[in-house]
């Protein structure tokens, strides 16, 4: 009768397969001591085999070791080369990774068009600002195209830009005309025949 993977024990380390774990499943039940550290030695040389070293070298056997008593649940008790790491090391979880606090407005233009807009606010009305607002609308538009390839219209752009800085920048069409930008076509994947 087939033995189907998914009623197999889960492996540990995945990168180091199935055979790798009933090796060490396998040394585990060694009765003497001295074959039991032989055989740990032996699986230790298999793994170094298939993840060559790179870098320190007695960094990496620590690792492997190491890694060997993760697969063994710490249960494998044999004359190690080093002291290995310690099975409440793995009971502190790391700290969330928060996506932070500030939510986007608009999502296609992201946080870094919210700076600019902010910054654009902040300076004082002139040509500088003009530029800049300028710039900050093609951007805008660019990014708009992405979602919505066929086109954008610039009083779409504009009443984002309005809507953005809380009404602080107002562009009316008649007095701004954004850029016509096209995507580009995405490269053939055919190979040219010489």
């Amino acid at each position: 009768m087939l033995t189907y993977k998914n009623h197999l024990k889960p492996l540990v380390l995945p990168e180091y397969g199935r055979r790798i774990q009933d090796m060490v499943e396998h040394c585990i039940t060694i009765e003497d001591r001295a074959e039991r550290t032989r055989c740990a030695r032996s699986i230790v040389d298999t793994m170094s085999i298939l993840f060559p070293v790179q870098g320190d070298q007695q960094a990496y056997r620590r690792k492997l070791w190491d890694h060997l008593a993760l697969i063994s649940d710490f249960r494998l008790d044999v004359d190690l080369p080093f002291e290995l790491v310690k099975p409440d090391a793995f009971d502190e979880q790391p700290a969330p990774v928060t996506s932070g606090e500030n939510r986007i407005a608009r999502r296609q233009y992201g946080h870094i068009v919210e700076a600019m807009i902010a910054r654009a606010r902040a300076m004082e009305p002139g040509e500088e600002r003009d530029a800049f607002v300028y710039l900050l609308a093609n951007h805008m538009k660019k990014l708009q195209l992405v979602d919505n390839p066929e086109g954008v219209e610039d009083i779409k752009v504009f009443k984002d830009l309005y809507e953005m800085s809380a009404g602080e920048i107002e562009i009316y069409p008649e007095d701004m005309q954004l850029e016509d930008f096209k995507l580009a076509p995405a490269p053939s994947k055919k190979k040219r025949k010489k």
